[in-house]
């Protein structure tokens, strides 16, 4: 059983030391939770609250209010959290304290044991007699170094008193900065309640308007459904158009490289060039080259890891279908991404690649579509381009700036990602989208 005893006591301790070790880490990890939140509800104020209630729809607001309170939620959610760690910590370092207190009071009085005999000995001519009366100079030369270990072993627990005293003292001002930091906690957290609080006391009475016309306001949904929808297939149809575009280009250089070859006499082998027209599995897919090969392999290994189209933003519609909050019997789909940004907010290629087209879309103004391969990154509502069609660009190149909408107020980019004519969702490749 010994053995086992001994294998259990080791597995407490590495247990306890793993905690000691992960707590810390945990904290960090949750203080960079609890700030990005933060800096999401700035930007939500700065990106969505930037304009008069009354000069947006009551739909816009309940949504932007959506956006808010959801950001709110999880700010008192993770606070929470750090607040809870916190607790346990100053429980942990309490009993800690309790510890090293008996520890210390136990050593001094063992210490003080120590010096009180050893002051009645201490006398000079006591030591002398105490080395003098040896029965031979090997007993003499062991007494003197029992009077130097017994002086060390002195020293030695003077100096476990000091780091007793020292870890004792760190201790209590980790606990005081931690009891600092939790009601700090504490109170902004009971801010964001109270501000959490009123937020749905608006959202409560705008929905209760919404609830009032409930069939007008769904069919401005469906309406403006109708509208994205619309733009999408416009969309689809670029790209559709640009592949056999690009496709037909390949063929054609293909084909003038092909005769080229057959011409030259002094070759009868025809060479296999980087640029070499690998066919297409369907006329929906780019005939690639072995460059646009190694591009797109470029594109698909930083997944997760690509930029943002805008350097500063956030996503208020994310890609895919949704039932609408407020109306359960309405969905929305989005193609891609919405994300609202700063007015006349540059927007940058994700990626390098080519400029496949430019075009200008009733209710999505200019749209800008970049190759990347067999990959292409769609830039939807800019009021402005500066880039032209086969120009080549490279990652975070500015291309243009986005549109701010005259009737809500807002500067909203729509963002795309497609392989080929497949369309995929951004937030799978825009890191921390």
């Amino acid at each position: 059983m010994k053995p086992f005893r001994t294998y259990l006591f080791l597995f407490v301790c590495l247990v306890t030391v793993s905690n000691a070790f992960a707590q810390p880490d945990k904290q960090k990890e949750l203080e960079e939770k609890r700030q990005a939140i933060l800096e999401e509800i700035k930007q939500i104020n700065s990106l969505l609250f930037k304009t008069k209630k009354e000069e947006k729809s009551v739909l816009s607001q309940v949504e932007d209010l959506n956006q808010r309170i959801s950001a709110t939620e999880n700010l008192i959610r993770v606070t929470n959290q750090q607040a809870n760690l916190l607790s346990r910590n100053i429980n942990d370092n309490i009993t800690k304290i309790s510890s090293l207190r008996e520890e210390l009071k136990v050593m001094k009085a063992d210490y003080a044991e120590m010096i009180r005999k050893s002051y009645k000995s201490k006398s000079q001519q006591s030591r002398v007699m105490f080395l003098l009366s040896s029965q031979n100079f090997l007993q003499a030369y062991k007494r003197v170094q029992y009077m130097k270990q017994y002086a060390k072993f002195r020293k030695k627990q003077g100096e476990g008193i000091k780091a007793k005293t020292e870890e004792l003292q760190k201790l209590n001002s980790d606990l005081i900065a931690q009891k600092k930091t939790k009601q700090k906690l504490i109170a902004e957290n009971e801010l964001a309640k109270t501000n959490l609080t009123e937020e749905r006391k608006d959202q409560q009475a705008l929905v209760a308007t919404l609830k009032k016309d409930e069939g007008k306001f769904t069919t401005q949904i469906r309406d403006k459904q109708k509208e994205a929808d619309k733009i999408d297939r416009q969309i689809d149809a670029l790209i559709k158009a640009a592949i056999e575009e690009a496709n037909r280009i390949a063929r054609e250089k293909a084909l003038a490289e092909a005769k080229a070859n057959a011409n030259n006499t002094t070759n009868n082998t025809a060479t296999t060039t980087k640029n070499e027209i690998t066919k297409p599995a369907s006329k929906e897919e780019f005939a690639m080259t072995a460059e646009d090969k190694a591009l797109a392999a470029s594109f698909t290994s930083n997944k997760g890891k690509l930029p943002w189209p805008v350097e500063k933003g956030m996503v208020i519609k994310s890609f895919g279908t949704h039932q609408h909050p407020q109306f359960p019997n309405v969905t929305t789909n989005s193609s891609g991404v919405e994300i609202a940004t700063a007015d006349n907010a540059a927007v940058r290629a994700i990626f390098e690649g080519q400029v496949l087209s430019i075009q200008v879309i009733k209710g999505a103004n200019k749209v800008v579509l970049i190759q990347h391969g067999d990959y292409i990154s769609v830039y939807s509502n800019l009021a402005t381009v500066s880039v032209k069609t086969g120009d080549k660009v490279s990652t975070k190149q500015n291309i243009g700036t986005v549109a701010k909408s005259p009737t809500e107020g807002k500067t909203v980019l729509k963002f795309y990602i497609y392989q080929n004519k497949t369309k995929i969702n951004p937030a799978d490749w825009i890191y921390r989208m």
